[in-house]
């Protein structure tokens, strides 16, 4: 089930070319003609998304009745290369999905500027800077998406350990393992490396307390400095990580979506650093975990003058293309799809952390409380700053970290290489 949710349940095949939209006029079988929105996305075949899905299509069709809107759920493994090769003809969907970040700033040529049309839900919606480039808005977020530290509760108690105080230094925290791995055989952190993405979560999740504010805030600002001692100590914890078995075993070979949030659940290590969206996340772990046995820590500090801060960003949005033959009309169903009705539905059924400030998350428990606290201190993620090309370079190095196939010192002169290229 956990795999369905993550991937669209549909097949690729014909999807590339079928779902093409551009605002198009279908010929009606009463001989008139009507028109015709198409969406591409990965999350309106997940179960968890059809209450959000229906709730944005009843508020679009209050306000434009005559408009059909076909949503083309594509498996998400192979979303971006479908989504090049739409780019590449330039035909293809009026509206699509993107993750905040590169992903988006990469493609942006190919996307109509928002900014007129979503002027109004500016103040409502969070998130927004994960979607800008130069300082136009390219997308609506749906999501925040960050990385909070969720911890075992059960598990800290068990090794004597007070729950409601966790590690504030990231010697406590290696202290506290050991306490919780003599007492329950349970590991550090629960990581997933096989996509390459646990570096990201890593960098992210524990960087605010590594870095020095100044260096953080340079860092998102495109100012980084790989030569700094505190970015090779990023690189360096994640290293030390795996020499000193604090990972969850087989890391390169286990899958970040969706397998590893099952062995931080079932109580086989302590920590995990996973996500606010709608998986790996508070809402999840409930499944298997009492939301009172669930913490959320900030990033253990590892260097003096660091200042933790939940790491998060705009998650998930959507966006137009630019070769929609009416952009205002597009640009209405992507306030649809993040208007308050919608993303309520959103959060209600799948616990995904939405975009909407208005929304009321006291009900939902201790867990998604501290995330809603921490996000009016909260900065972007670190790892969302960098290039998909980069990201993509810091995957593999990374996987080559934990097997010991390459250095430190390497790996950073080959990302800082790939920064600097852009």
């Amino acid at each position: 089930m956990r795999q369905q949710r993550l991937w669209a349940v549909l097949t690729v095949a014909g999807l590339a070319v079928a779902g093409c939209g551009s605002a198009a006029r279908t010929q009606s079988s009463s001989g008139g003609s009507h028109q015709k929105l198409v969406v591409w996305d990965w999350k309106s075949g997940e179960p968890a998304a059809a209450d959000y899905i229906e709730k944005a299509k009843a508020d679009f069709a209050t306000q434009h009745p005559g408009v059909t809107v076909e949503f083309v759920a594509q498996p998400f493994d192979q979303y971006y290369t479908l989504l090049g090769t739409a780019i590449q003809s330039g035909k293809g969907p009026d509206v699509m999905l993107f993750n905040g970040g590169g992903q988006i700033r990469d493609r942006v040529d190919a996307l109509l500027p928002l900014d007129q049309y979503v002027a109004e839900d500016k103040s409502r919606l969070a998130g927004w800077d994960a979607f800008t480039k130069d300082g136009k808005i390219y997308a609506a977020p749906v999501t925040l998406q960050g990385h909070p530290i969720y911890y075992n509760k059960t598990l800290y108690e068990k090794a004597g350990l007070d729950p409601a105080n966790p590690p504030k230094t990231w010697d406590e925290l290696v202290d506290g393992c050991a306490a919780i791995k003599k007492a329950t055989g349970a590991k550090c952190f629960a990581l997933g490396n096989k996509e390459g993405a646990g570096i990201q979560f890593f960098m992210s999740g524990l960087g605010s307390g590594i870095l020095t504010p100044q260096e953080y805030d340079d860092w998102i600002a495109g100012k980084r400095d790989w030569t700094s001692p505190h970015v090779r100590r990023i690189f360096e914890l994640w290293k030390e990580a795996q020499d000193k078995g604090l990972n969850t075993d087989g890391a390169n070979s286990t899958a970040m979506f969706s397998d590893i949030f099952t062995v931080f659940e079932t109580g086989k290590a302590a920590n995990i650093i996973g996500l606010m969206s709608d998986i790996g996340h508070w809402k999840d772990f409930g499944e298997f975990l009492p939301a009172d046995k669930i913490g959320v820590m900030q990033a253990p500090v590892d260097t003096d003058g660091a200042t933790p801060s939940l790491p998060y960003d705009g998650g998930i949005g959507y966006a137009v293309a630019k070769w929609t033959k009416d952009p205002k009309l597009a640009a209405d169903l992507v306030r649809s799809l993040t208007s308050t009705g919608a993303l309520t539905a959103f959060y209600s059924k799948a616990g995904a952390i939405a975009s909407d400030t208005t929304i009321d998350v006291s009900q939902a428990g201790p867990a998604v409380t501290a995330i809603v606290q921490e996000i009016k201190t909260g900065k972007p993620a670190l790892h969302v700053a960098l290039s998909s090309k980069t990201l993509d370079l810091m995957g593999r190095l990374s996987q080559q970290l934990l097997s010991g196939s390459t250095t430190v010192d390497k790996a950073v002169e080959q990302l800082a290489a790939s920064d600097r290229a852009g």
